[in-house]
This record gives C-alpha cells, sequence and structure tokens, in this order.
C-alpha cells in the first residue's frame, strides 16, 4: 500500500483482536485468519487503506486481485466520496509483477511517503512460485523486499522536498521466533523434503524482521551523511 501524506497526520494504534497495525478502532478492523494474499483488499490491510483515506491521505492500494481491491475502493468513496484511493495491480510472489507495479509507480510521478507491506500467506503446501523459489518465501519476503528496493529513490526525493520523513512498514509475526533453528535457511529455500509449514511461515516472518532492522541501519547512516555534508558545505 502506497501513501501520500497530508498536511494532517495519523496517529496509528494497536488491534486488540488481532495484534497487528490498524488505523482506528478495533470495532471495524477485519481479522483475517485465511491461506491468500489478502493485502489492502482485505483485514486489516483494507481497514489500514480505510482510514488513511478517511484522513485526507492519497492512497494507492496494490492489489492481486483487481476486482477485490475495487470493491474495497467502492466501499471507502461510499463512505467518503471524497476519498483519493486508487487500485493498481501487483502480485508479490512474481518478481516480473513487482517489478511492473514500480515501474508503473514512478512513471506516474507521484511522490511517496509511506510504503506498507502488509500483504502475506500462510499455511500452504510445499509449492514453487512463478520464479521457482518456495512460495511462502517469494511472497512474504522477496516481494516486499524488491518492491521496497525499486520504490525507496522514490520515496528519499520525497522526503527531501517535503523535508518530511518517510515511513515503511514491514508487517511480522511473532511467529518469527518459530523459524528453523539455524535461522532462515538460504541453501534449502526449495527443499521440498524437510519443508515444514509453520517453520517456513516463521522464517519469511524473522527475514521481515531482518530486512527492517538492516534498512533502518541503513537508512540512518545516510541521514548522517546527508547531515555532515550539509554540515560541511554550510561551513565554507
Amino acid at each position: 500500500m502506497i501513501v501520500e501524506l497530508p498536511l494532517s497526520s495519523v496517529v496509528p494504534v494497536k488491534c486488540r483482536r488481532c495484534l497487528k497495525l490498524s488505523l482506528q478502532s478495533t470495532e471495524r478492523c477485519g481479522y483475517w485468519g485465511g491461506r491468500g494474499r489478502p493485502g489492502a483488499s482485505s483485514g486489516i490491510g483494507a481497514e489500514t487503506a480505510r482510514v488513511l483515506a478517511l484522513h485526507g491521505t492519497h492512497v494507492i492500494m496494490a492489489v492481486r486481485n483487481m476486482e477485490a481491491g475495487w470493491e474495497v475502493k467502492e466501499a471507502i468513496l461510499k463512505e467518503l466520496p471524497s476519498a483519493k484511493i486508487d487500485t493498481m495491480e501487483l502480485d508479490l510472489s512474481s518478481m516480473a509483477s513487482v517489478r511492473q507495479f514500480a515501474s508503473e509507480y514512478v512513471s506516474l510521478g507521484l511522490p511517496l511517503s509511506i510504503l506498507i507491506n502488509n500483504a502475506g500467506m500462510w499455511g500452504t503446501p510445499f509449492m514453487l512460485s512463478q520464479d521457482g523459489i518456495e512460495l511462502l518465501f517469494a511472497t512474504n519476503h522477496l516481494g516486499h523486499f524488491l518492491l521496497t528496493d525499486l520504490l525507496l529513490e522514490t520515496m528519499k526525493n520525497t522526503s527531501r522536498e517535503s523535508n518530511r520523513e518517510g515511513r515503511i512498514v514491514n508487517l511480522s509475526s511473532v511467529g518469527h521466533r518459530l523459524a528453523y533453528r539455524e535461522g532462515i535457511r538460504f541453501d534449502k529455500i526449495n527443499n521440498e523434503s524437510e519443508y515444514n509449514i509453520m517453520l517456513a511461515y516463521a522464517q519469511s516472518k524473522l527475514a521481515n524482521i531482518l530486512h527492517s532492522n538492516e534498512l533502518s541501519r541503513r537508512l540512518k547512516l545516510l541521514l548522517a551523511r546527508s547531515l555532515n555534508m550539509y554540515s560541511k558545505t554550510s561551513s565554507r
């Protein structure tokens, strides 16, 4: 989900039911308990899109199921006809789809203030993505990782032009604690004989956390370098 911030701010709260990010009271926060890839078209993602739109942000819902995305959009517009909300197709399990989405978004020339990596799946038997990668890991981590990387420069430019920090939100799970003993088994991602549904899901969620931590570290380093460069320039 992609967000262009208005002048007003939004304060996120925790949903007491699903313990994940919501931006409204828990009475309207959807709880997803299935095995699909809901993203912005249902559950937490749909509620996040709704409340962000109600607060005046321009929201672009990246969805795999465009019909479901349109239904969410129509429901939001019915509640607030002036809401700025759009849908774009994205299948996070396909790296080609991720690249196409990012290319189309950048070509629109829109700013990017918040990137919410919400979509995910769990509980699936072993199968490979279109790119020949174990489906859970491809969808829950690699798709988000690539999308973030491809849109990061747009976020940096938006931050510089608006003089406001951007936000990248990666939704993980407490289930990351149940990952394989050795952590992420990069050399066994596609090992069907040792595949375990719960451990594979936990592995993908652990990858989300490691991605967030490393991204934060690198962006803080970049900020420090930018400040140092600015300091040197201003002292001349």
